[in-house]
């Protein structure tokens, strides 16, 4: 494709106005303020007109659990735990594959609806929303949740053996476009012996792990009396988890040494700003985080605990929670919210190539209209994106260089039929719940 009088994101997260950038295949080939040559533009493909708009590098969503999108809206105004033993949990013991399929599509739809290219995907039915994933021409590194509640040696227990399978079969399927991580649902749900033993396979396949951190106070204060006063960022780093690139989801609750070990770990912290509102959990402390030198990334967590995947929503919130202390250090620059939803995310998924508006990079790219009344007047484009966006303003969502989503039509997915059939879904489990 050829984006023509466009205005982009360059890799520097600075904007530039009236840009050329041409696709081939799955990658940027061209980026430039001047007429490209016409070997660039031979076989380029159709030609976008991209007047009043802006060029982005698609969001990666650092966390998620897609088949949730089922329980939208059905477990409101209640704390995490009882959120996850009255609600949640209760529910999710009567999935099923088909409805895991379903939900996972929609949620998919929902994705490219928004302008994410890529999640990071922690849940079960892992081979049905691989398929899901696959259909829609999504990317996604995506790992079996690894709990332990029963004491059971790891080789004998049914999620640590998923967890691995799943590595061996599906790491680098679709030309890339899916990747397989190691996966601890947290600390509290597993011991040790479990714990070390993700660690180790993640070692021994070479693959990036998925895990929440610290998530709430009750969490990380328990933690701490089970494990002699170590927090689980501790307690992790003792079992051997950053000797492999770590994604942590939420680290609300994190004291100096915590950041001290992410940072040296290299780990990533997936903040989810929304889902940690809505479940009371607290707000994680992104300035101090920055400061000490931990990439961060942005997650939606579930639309369970969301409720939407509006990413959009997610960077604007990144970028205030903090200034509610008040004072300079709060201050998160716009350059760094977007490099947060775009870059960091890709690099914490081992997608070196990815995340940036740069030759060479793979075209996953989105267009927001900023010919619209909540874009005007422009001041800065940047503050503009990250304030004033809606995701409704995503006109085109574009992956490994595949338009998925052009102007409210899905080149994909047949949204009205995943709909009902995930509604049916829906039904069917609650029936099977009020039995």
């Amino acid at each position: 494709m050829i984006f023509e009088k466009i205005g982009l994101i360059d890799s520097s997260f600075q904007y530039q106005s009236d840009m050329t950038v041409v696709t081939k295949g799955n990658r940027i080939v061209y980026i430039g303020s001047e007429k490209p040559s016409e070997e660039i533009t031979r076989e380029g493909g159709p030609v976008y007109d991209g007047t009043g708009k802006v060029l982005l590098p698609g969001f990666y969503n650092a966390h998620g659990h897609s088949p949730m999108c089922l329980m939208r809206g059905y477990g409101e105004n209640l704390p995490l735990d009882e959120w996850l033993n009255n609600r949640i949990f209760p529910f999710e013991a009567k999935l099923y594959r088909k409805g895991v399929y379903w939900s996972t599509l929609l949620t998919m739809a929902e994705s490219i609806r928004y302008g994410i290219v890529s999640t990071s995907d922690m849940y079960m039915f892992c081979d049905d929303m691989i398929r899901s994933i696959s259909e829609s021409g999504m990317k996604s590194n995506i790992c079996h949740s690894v709990t332990n509640f029963t004491g059971a040696a790891p080789e004998k227990n049914p999620s640590f053996k998923n967890m691995k399978d799943l590595i061996l079969m599906y790491d680098g399927f679709e030309d890339g476009r899916i990747h397989t991580d190691a996966c601890l649902h947290a600390e509290y749900t597993n011991d040790e012996q479990t714990v070390r033993a993700v660690a180790e396979v993640a070692r021994e396949f070479g693959v990036p792990i998925q895990v929440h951190v610290s998530e709430t106070e009750k969490e990380t204060r328990e933690c701490m009396e089970r494990h002699g006063g170590r927090t689980p960022v501790k307690y992790l780093s003792d079992m051997g988890f950053f000797d492999s690139p770590v994604t942590a989801a939420h680290c609300v609750w994190l004291n100096d040494e915590d950041r001290q070990i992410l940072a040296e770990g290299k780990a990533t912290v997936a903040v989810n700003a929304t889902s940690n509102l809505k479940l009371g959990s607290g707000i994680c402390d992104t300035p101090k985080l920055l400061k000490a030198g931990v990439s961060l990334a942005l997650g939606t967590d579930s639309v369970a605990s969301n409720n939407n995947l509006d990413f959009f929503e997610e960077m604007k919130l990144f970028a205030l929670l903090e200034k509610i202390k008040g004072g300079a250090d709060t201050i998160v620059r716009p350059e760094d919210v977007l490099y947060a939803a775009t870059r960091a995310g890709a690099l914490s998924q081992g997608r070196e190539d990815c995340g940036l508006i740069q030759e060479g990079f793979k075209a996953d790219l989105i267009v927001v209209d900023a010919d619209v009344p909540n874009m005007q007047p422009v001041h800065s484009m940047l503050n503009n994106l990250v304030y004033s966006a809606s995701g409704k303003d995503v006109r085109l969502t574009m992956v490994d260089g595949k338009v998925l989503y052009q102007d409210g039509e899905y080149t994909t997915i047949d949204l009205e039929k995943v709909m009902t059939e995930t509604d049916n879904a829906r039904k069917k489990i609650l029936n099977s719940l009020n039995r």
